[in-house]
């Protein structure tokens, strides 16, 4: 399969990018739209003048396979900080006072300091005695789509694109998330409540990065599709098992060591320009 550079700027024709348009060869007035798409010559390493340049553009560019949109039949996303703009344990946590106690913790399994389901567990134990009307607050008051997910949910559907949310969150959360934007599977972590109030324990199998790549793996077999049919996406370490499964792996706006596994990252944009990576 080809490979191009694919480049996305919401002003990609005003910028100024000598060093893109010397290395394949374009004229001065080459771009239009956001998005460009150009065929690699043979060498595959993009020079770094190139990369250097398109960073300090702020463009999210990546080298990638050419394909069209209705070829991908799978995409697996994590939820927080990539389908939602929040981490939600640490905003039901903020109900108790302890926001900053828990966004330290979920920091650090973030960039991968941390075993991500003992992190999980130490964090849900600092939950006990919240009552669960704190987590419809978070629903209700703080929680908001990342920029450009309704557009992929509907490009999904548009182009028969099985969409499946995983997360190391929780159900209480992706279940209404499922049913809002119209996905057909979700998969979370879920909170034990007795008596509307959290006891601080995590029920069942702990959705951690290996649970991620798996249920990445059982959507692949269901739909027979090849590796480089399925996408994923995600922030944070727990997610790169995911990304390494996917034939395109995407970091959205990640930690470093997500970035560096990654076969893309959106980095200064929202999530339609998942969709922007495909023909």
């Amino acid at each position: 399969m080809n490979l191009v550079l694919v480049i996305q700027h919401p002003h990609l024709t005003q910028l100024d990018l000598p060093a893109t348009r010397q290395y394949f060869r374009l004229p001065e007035q080459a771009f239009s739209g956001c998005i460009a798409r150009l065929p690699m010559p043979e060498q595959v390493i993009l020079p770094d003048d190139v990369r250097a340049e398109l960073s300090a553009a702020q463009a999210d560019f990546a080298v990638l396979c050419d394909q069209k949109f209705s070829d991908i039949k799978l995409i697996v996303s994590d939820m927080d900080s990539t389908l939602i703009n929040i981490e939600c344990i640490d905003e039901i946590a903020a109900g108790a006072g302890l926001k900053e106690q828990v966004s330290a913790i979920t920091e650090r399994a973030m960039r991968g300091e941390l075993d991500f389901a003992q992190s999980l567990r130490e964090r849900v134990a600092l939950l006990k005695g919240q009552p669960e009307s704190q987590l419809q607050h978070v629903y209700e008051r703080v929680l908001q789509l990342n920029d450009g997910a309704e557009y992929l949910l509907q490009q999904c559907r548009q182009n028969g694109v099985r969409f499946v949310l995983v997360s190391g969150g929780f159900t209480f959360f992706t279940e209404r998330l499922k049913r809002r934007l119209g996905f057909d599977f979700a998969y979370a972590n879920q909170l034990e409540v007795e008596n509307g109030v959290l006891t601080g324990r995590v029920l069942g199998r702990i959705i951690d990065a290996q649970a991620k790549a798996d249920i990445l793996a059982q959507h692949r077999a269901e739909l027979a599709c090849d590796a480089t049919q399925v996408v994923a996406i995600g922030d944070g370490a727990n997610d790169i098992l995911m990304l390494q499964a996917a034939g395109v792996g995407v970091a959205y706006h990640a930690k470093p060591k997500v970035q560096a596994m990654a076969d893309a990252c959106i980095q200064h944009h929202g999530l339609a320009a998942l969709r922007g990576w495909f023909a």
